[in-house]
Order: structure tokens, then sequence, then C-alpha cells
């Protein structure tokens, strides 16, 4: 190296001189920067340090079921869990880069499972430990921060690391309960799944499977001492296992939903529409008959009995059988059996209900009560759905007369007609079958049995 020589009067023109400065004269210490980061490893200028680029693999961990294994950054594990379960534990600290590998040793991952304990981190950014299912399942797991904490670097033959996932639907009138949401259907309609839920697969998904309740249309009813209508078939799931989870299993695709009108009433009543979700259909109630010697009409619920004729006891008809046709669990009960008076020409029995058979006329004087419904949580608050139709009986004029009609089920049934008024129809989005009507003479018109309630459709599942 040339330099200027620098006297005490400056710089002589022309006098150089060389000056030579040997390798290593200029200190490590002297630079800014005495040391680097390889990997993670602090390194000093001069010094050495080994890097290792890949796990270092532990020996065979065997699995007894009695403790579990604290991870060390940078280490694999070969673990065989053909005799029991095993959990792997993450370090409590982390820094970014610290990745951990996992091989199931023996194939026997889906027989005896594998935890992954976090250790106070997250997995894939949730605060949950992971669950390794899948037979030969290798994979390695990275640190990237608080918020994602460890994540899945490599994944093979695993299908238990995805994120979760929770089914996803439209259709209906939707609300939600609590981790829950509700489709409800008061008419025809379409329940569209576009995503399922990834549970038990990713145990921090949710479940692929629905609960629903599907109740079919009330049975109608005809005029005076005729039976009532049975109520819509009534069908469910709710409450379900697993904490209400769904018990029923359903796939991403577009379930038309049909949800079955009332029977009309007199004249001519009319049975109830089906009810239909996927590949469950509930059957509308039976509907009240007319003359007083036929029987009842069957159905998820059957219409009660007749009353009539001249003669003290049972009515001349037989009340409809429910549950028809046969599912199980029972979709609905028989109707009520009618009862016969001489002067007052009887009353009807009421028609089938949810969870009871429709009430019998215990005499010629008052009709039989509908069935009782059952109540149902399913929307998130108790329900009553289904009740049968109350009987009706003979209004004389002049009198004296007859006594009141039958009280309609609890769950939407329709009060049969007597000498307290009128039948009611069933109530809508019920399945509640229709009351009868009471039946006065000439000159004062009859009135008409009444329609059944239309029936309904809900569909609930975990979608948090």
């Amino acid at each position: 190296m040339a330099i200027n020589k620098v006297g005490s009067k400056g710089i002589e023109d022309g006098s150089v001189a060389t000056v030579d400065l040997a390798p290593g004269t200029v200190t490590n210490a002297k630079l800014t920067n005495s040391s680097f980061t390889f990997d993670g490893t602090s390194i000093s200028l001069g010094g050495s340090d080994s890097v290792n680029l890949s796990a270092s693999w532990q020996s065979v961990i065997t699995a007894d079921g009695s403790t579990g294994t604290t991870a060390v950054a940078r280490n694999g594990y070969f673990i065989d869990t053909t005799s029991a379960a095993h959990t792997l534990t993450l370090p409590a600290s982390a820094t970014i880069g610290d990745f951990i590998a996992i091989k199931d040793y023996a194939g026997t991952f889906n027989t005896n499972n594998l935890t992954i304990a976090r250790n106070g981190h997250n997995i894939q950014g949730v605060a949950n430990n992971s669950l390794i299912s899948t037979n030969r399942a290798s994979l390695v797991l990275v640190y990237v921060d608080s918020t994602k904490g460890w994540l899945y670097w490599e994944e093979h033959n695993v299908a238990d690391l995805q994120a979760p996932v929770f089914t996803s639907a439209t259709g209906g009138t939707i609300t939600t309960s609590g981790d829950f949401k509700i489709h409800t259907f008061t008419g025809d309609g379409c329940f569209v799944v576009s995503q399922l839920g990834n549970s038990p697969t990713v145990p921090t998904g949710g479940p692929s499977n629905v609960d629903y309740l599907v109740v079919a249309g009330g049975g109608g009813a005809e005029t005076g001492r005729t039976g009532g209508g049975g109520a819509g078939g009534y069908r469910t799931t709710f409450p379900s296992p697993g904490c209400n989870a769904g018990a029923f299993p359903i796939s991403a695709t577009t379930y038309p939903i049909i949800v079955g009108g009332g029977g009309a009433g007199a004249p001519g009543a009319a049975q109830g529409s089906n009810s239909t979700f996927s590949t469950i259909t509930s059957t509308g109630g039976g509907g009240g008959t007319s003359p007083h010697t036929v029987p009842g009409g069957s159905g998820g619920s059957g219409a009660g009995a007749n009353g009539g004729g001249c003669v003290v006891g049972p009515g001349p008809s037989v009340a409809g059988s429910g549950n028809t046709p046969p599912v199980s669990p029972s979709q609905g009960n028989p109707g009520g059996a009618g009862y016969s008076h001489p002067t007052y020409q009887g009353a009807g029995g009421g028609g089938g209900g949810a969870s009871a058979t429709g009430t019998s006329a215990a005499n010629g004087l008052t009709g039989g009560a509908g069935g009782a419904g059952s109540p149902n949580s399913i929307s998130g608050s108790a329900v009553f759905y289904a009740g049968g139709g109350g009987g009706g009986t003979t209004i004389a004029s002049p009198p004296p007369s007859s006594g009141p009609g039958g009280a309609g089920g609890n769950g939407g049934g329709g009060k049969g007609g007597g000498n307290d008024g009128a039948g009611t129809a069933g109530t809508v989005n019920t399945g509640g079958g229709g009351g009868s009507g009471g039946i006065t003479f000439d000159p004062v018109p009859s009135p008409l049995g009444k329609a059944g309630g239309s029936g309904i459709v809900i569909i609930r599942y975990k979608f948090q």
C-alpha cells in the first residue's frame, strides 16, 4: 500500500513511502459486528460451531400409557403406540424456527392415538391439543409466534392436521342458540349444505351430523259426533347423544324440504300431507270420516272413532291407527273410541297425538280429548307439537243439549265442537289435528269440522 509521507510542514511532493499491512493485524474486536447468527445460533467471528440442519432423532419411545414425553426443539421422535396411547408435550418456551419431528414407529396411531399437548402455546392458531389418529403419520411442527404458535410444516399421510371446519348451510329461517345454528322451515324450501364439519378427523372441528324435527300436517275433522283429526307424524333426533352434536349424517348437497299442509275440514275431511327431509318422511295425520259407521282415518296419528246410533255403548266405528306406515321410533298413536247415546246420538273420540292415544268418549255427551303432543327444544325453547284434535258431540235443538266437545291435545290440536261452541282448527306449523264440528238439528245449520294444522321441519347443527 502506498501512502504520502507527512511532515511538520505538510506533505512533500514526491515523498512517497510504502507500508505493508500483514494479514490479521486488524482484530475482530475492532469491527462493528463481531458475530453473526446462523439458523438461530450466534457465532463469533473467528469462532466455529456446528449447525444441525435436520432433526436430531432420538431412540424409539415405547408408549406404556403411564407417562408422556416432553419434546426438545430440533429433535425427532419415533413413537411406538403398539400397546398404549402416548402424549408428547411441546416445549414450555419456544422461539421462531424451533421445530419438532414426529414419526409413527409401528403404524398404530389409529389404534392408540398420539396427543400433542400444546403446553401453553397455540397449535395451528388454536388453543387446543392435537390428536393424531392416522396410522404411519409423519409430521414436523415449526414454531412461528405467539399468535399461531406451532404450525404443521410437513405432513405425510395425516388427515388429522387440517384446520378445524364447521358445517355451513343456508335455507329456511336461520337462528342461533349458543354454538348451534337452527334452520326452521314453515313451508317448502331447500336446505343447502355448502361445507361439512371435519370432526372427528379434526378434534377441534365441528361434526358433520345434524339433528332434525319433522312434523307432518294434521288431519282434518268431520261434523258432529265424529272423531277428532289425528296429529301429523312426529319424527326427531333431538335431543341427541354427545351434547346434542347431531345424530343424522349429511353431505355437502341440496336437500329439498317439504312441509305438509293440514288436511281440509268438513265436508270431505282429509288426511294431512307428509313432511320430508332427506330420507325422513313423517306421514300426515288421519282425517275424520262420515257417515258414522266408517272407521277413522289412519296416518302419522289416527283420527278418533265416530259416535252415533240409538243405543248406549261404544260407537259404530273404530279409531284410525297411528304410526302408519310404521317407523321406529313410532311417529304417532291411534285415535280414541266413540260412544253412542239413545237421546243425543253420541260423541266422537279424540284424535291421536305424538305422545298419547286420543281419549275415548266416556259417554254419549262429551267428546274425547285429543292425544297429547310432544315437547321439543330443538329451536332453543320447549314447544309442543302434534297434538290430536278433539271429538265432537251432538248439539240438540231444542234443549236439552249434550255436553262439550273434547279438548284439543297439547301441541296444536283443535278443540271439538259441542254445547260449548264450535270446534277449532289445528294450529299452523304444529301438525295439530282439527277439532270435530258439533252437529245441530234443523233449522240451525251444523258447524263444520275443522282443518288440521300444517307441519314444520327444523334442522340444527353445531356451527362454531
